[in-house]
């Protein structure tokens, strides 16, 4: 019973993520992509139900950013629109994870082009902009950790520390794609960053 209900939220997720009206089908995984069958990404982002957990908690997180929060505030439909938010994230992520590795390409510079027109003011007076490497290196930390913490409490509670290890250190492939700096690439370094993450979360006016 509780295989078969996951198998039905799976299915009606991949649906409702794929626009039907723009001919979306669900990403085909493919082994000539960024990463690959054998891949600890792979495994992780292959889950729906734990990504959707992850996922939610890392929205949670990145909007404790003030520049990450008054981005998405200032410059993105999502009130008017928040299924299509989600499911052009979620696609990116697809994407990136399973696609070729020319799609995955097109993607990340396509949100690059994106974040070129995402800048402005906080009301303190500090300027922000999304392709900023530190607040895109913000946005991935926490994405993964939340992702791999999900996974590794509702999927695989016995994932071992060097496969935690591998899947930061892959996924900072995507981080690096779109610009982050200073990307970490194990578990260890990703728990260190969210730990200092007061200092780095504090604007600075400009002058």
């Amino acid at each position: 019973m509780r295989s078969s209900l996951k198998r039905l939220l799976a299915a009606r997720v991949r649906a409702a993520f794929n626009d039907a009206d723009k001919g979306e089908r669900p990403v085909e995984r493919r082994a000539d992509g960024l990463f690959g069958p054998r891949s600890a990404v792979w495994q992780v982002h292959g889950d729906v139900t734990t990504m959707m957990v992850g996922g939610i908690t890392a929205l949670l997180l990145q909007m404790l950013h003030p520049a990450v929060l008054a981005g998405v505030w200032d410059h993105s439909h999502f009130r008017a629109d928040m299924h299509g938010r989600l499911r052009r994230t979620a696609r990116f992520i697809a994407v990136t994870t399973f696609g070729s590795r020319a799609e995955a390409e097109a993607a990340a510079a396509h949100v690059r082009a994106i974040h070129d027109r995402v800048n402005g003011t906080l009301p303190g007076g500090a300027s922000y902009a999304a392709r900023d490497p530190a607040l895109l290196t913000w946005v991935h930390v926490t994405e993964t950790l939340s992702f791999l913490d999900a996974w590794r409490r509702f999927g695989d509670p016995a994932m071992s520390p060097a496969d935690q290890d591998r899947y930061f250190a892959e996924t900072a492939v995507v981080a690096w794609m779109l610009g982050a700096a200073a990307v970490p690439t194990s578990r260890a370094e990703a728990l260190a960053y969210v730990e200092d993450s007061p200092r780095r979360r504090r604007p600075t006016a400009t002058a």
